[in-house]
């Protein structure tokens, strides 16, 4: 099925649809078949204009087996299009899951549009003349289903041809008989009485460019590239698989050519240690994970704080704690993120906000890093990691240079010996200097330094302003950051909606249902968490209210009660999958009656326009 997903959204890119993903996939490496948790689905957004989301209810839903519509039919609305494989509504596929009687047959299925069709029995007779087993041969039937649906709405069909067989190219009759298959499900929509409608969707109005599909992860890794190709410094990526961050490390083993090196460690430790061991020798240093990898990189992070060394921590999150969800997404990182060390070491914190945007993340991280000498966290989530997204591809001259400066002997006066933890007066960043340069020799490691000259200082006044030091070094920060964007087009709006990472496409879609009902509500996403922009707090208090959507239990409203003291209002799902916009709208609707003293019913607004 996301292999199915995958092709239709390529075709729909290539057309030049705007588009948004939503892959979603077991945990489990081989889920029982058949049952809800092993359910594999992939959804997709597409239409002739801007959207911001995968979509909270599909229009058509293609389930391969019982367990796949019971998965996925609470998200449908009434009227919406199922097409079922009655092939393998058997009982015993009922059973595995949960079905007493069979759907399609006891009338709870009416108020949809059903389909029923023999995917699976048409597919093993089209492909009958290659000669493959039927469990072979049945396994094409997501290409008749992937042909059925680019006639519904229709998609071209070369690419997805020229895929398959350039995919299936030394398997022959494997090649021959998906590509039949293919072909045959075209051929059923456009023959048979079953579909009536075929729906046209055109392409979307988009600024001028070169456009590509991409996925979170894709943009993160050809961000972090082009960060060593901009800083004219070698990517060296230290890093233990887990989900969803592995396709990171996968992806930048690719691109030696660009003087990226990848280590696939032992374990998390092991893998963020050859990070700061590969920064301290003058490489852009980079270490991957998911939450569970963070807890464990703790104490090395608090060594790269210490050794004020660049170095950036990708935190792909997922569902928690412990290993919890690690298919699923989630946003409850971010106190982690910002505390999860002992001792105070403080960590700068960037978070994308689509899947495209994890490349300008990558680059804005690695330029805080490398400047400012510190570790960088980024905040990525499994929404961003596998959605995908038409990505902009942008021109290396619109990319910052990034500046390393390491330290040189000729910096020193004459006689004058080198201080590795002397400051600089704009960003109080240390030195860099790469072991080996003649005249720079230094100490390195975990225990406190001497102001300046970095030797081991157990004095308690030394470690009080040192532990200033960093704190404000990470506070200058904010004086290289622009002014936030307020999306407040009226001008007039008394609620002011904050959010961060991936809910900015819910957030978004939210407040245009509420502004297309005619009220007004204004919307600030944050890329930077720590240190906050400068104007963060001027921001927040012109408005009456502040909702602060996330999916965690509240941990950025925390952050902006403690520092602001806002009364930002919570609007908290855990639920594994990314908000629902009409939901969100909902909330942000009331929270705009109450701020102006009226009421909205958002629906009889969509009613009325309707009419």
């Amino acid at each position: 099925m996301q292999l199915t997903g995958d092709r239709f959204t390529q075709e729909s890119a290539a057309f030049g649809n705007d588009l948004v993903t939503l892959p979603n996939f077991p945990a489990e490496i081989r889920a029982p078949q058949g049952t809800i948790p092993g359910v594999s689905s992939f959804q997709v957004h597409f239409a002739d204009h801007d959207i911001l989301t995968a979509g909270d209810s599909p229009d058509v839903l293609v389930a391969m087996n019982p367990a796949a519509l019971k998965a996925n039919l609470s998200d449908l609305a009434k009227g919406a299009s199922i097409i079922v494989d009655t092939h393998d509504f058997t009982t015993r596929n009922l059973a595995k899951a949960g079905y007493a009687e069979n759907p399609l047959d006891d009338g709870s299925l009416d108020e949809f549009d059903l389909h029923r069709v023999d995917l699976t029995g048409m597919t093993v007779e089209a492909v009958k003349e290659f000669g493959l087993s039927r469990k072979d041969a049945a396994r094409a039937k997501n290409m008749f289903a992937l042909g059925l649906l680019s006639w519904m709405y229709g998609r071209p069909t070369e690419n997805t041809t020229a895929f398959l067989s350039k995919k299936f190219a030394k398997v022959p009759d494997i090649r021959d008989a998906n590509i039949k298959a293919f072909k045959m499900g075209w051929n059923f929509g456009e023959t048979t009485e079953t579909f009536i409608v075929q729906y046209e969707v055109k392409p979307a109005a988009m600024p001028p460019g070169t456009y590509r599909n991409i996925s979170g992860n894709l943009a993160l890794s050809y961000g972090l590239v082009a960060a060593g190709v901009q800083s004219g410094l070698p990517v060296f990526l230290g890093s233990y698989p887990i989900t969803p961050a592995s396709d990171i490390l996968h992806e930048l083993s690719k691109h030696k050519s660009f003087g990226v090196t990848t280590l696939q460690a032992e374990d998390e430790i092991a893998g963020v240690g050859a990070a700061i061991g590969a920064s301290f020798a003058g490489h852009l240093g980079v270490t991957t994970t998911s939450g569970p990898g963070v807890a464990l990189k703790g104490e090395a992070i608090g060594l790269a704080v210490m050794t004020e060394l660049p170095l950036l921590v990708i935190n792909v999150q997922r569902g928690g704690p412990s290993t919890g969800l690690p298919t699923k997404t989630e946003q409850s990182d971010l106190l982690q993120a910002m505390f999860g060390r002992n001792g105070e070491a403080p960590v700068p914190i960037v978070a994308p906000q689509s899947p495209g945007d994890c490349f300008a993340a990558a680059v804005e991280a690695a330029r805080i890093a490398i400047t400012y000498r510190t570790p960088v966290m980024l905040l990525s989530d499994g929404y961003l990691a596998n959605g995908s997204e038409p990505w902009s591809i942008p021109s290396i001259d619109d990319l910052p240079v990034i500046e390393p400066r390491f330290a040189s002997a000729d910096d020193l006066a004459e006689g004058e010996e080198f201080a590795p933890y002397s400051r600089d007066e704009e960003t109080l960043a240390r030195p860099w200097a790469i072991p080996g340069t003649p005249g720079l020799e230094h100490r390195i490691g975990g225990l406190e330094k001497g102001d300046g000259h970095g030797n081991i200082s157990y004095d308690p006044a030394n470690h009080d302003k040192m532990v200033r030091l960093r704190q404000a070094k990470v506070d200058r920060i904010a004086n290289s950051l622009p002014p936030l964007e307020v999306d407040d087009p009226s001008g007039a709006a008394k609620v002011l909606v904050l959010g961060w990472g991936s809910t900015y496409g819910p957030i978004g879609a939210g407040i245009r249902r509420v502004r297309k009902a005619g009220y007004n509500v204004a919307q600030v996403h944050l890329r930077h968490l720590n240190p906050f922009p400068n104007d963060l707090g001027e921001i927040l208090k012109r408005y009456d209210k502040v909702l602060v959507p996330e999916m965690n239990l509240g941990q950025l409203s925390m952050l902006l009660r403690a520092k602001y003291l806002v009364d930002a209002i919570g609007y908290n799902q855990v639920r594994g999958l990314p908000l629902k916009a009409a939901e969100l709208a909902d909330a942000i609707a009331d929270l705009v009656s109450q701020a102006e003293g009226i009421t909205i019913d958002l629906t009889a607004a969509a009613a009325q326009e309707a009419i």
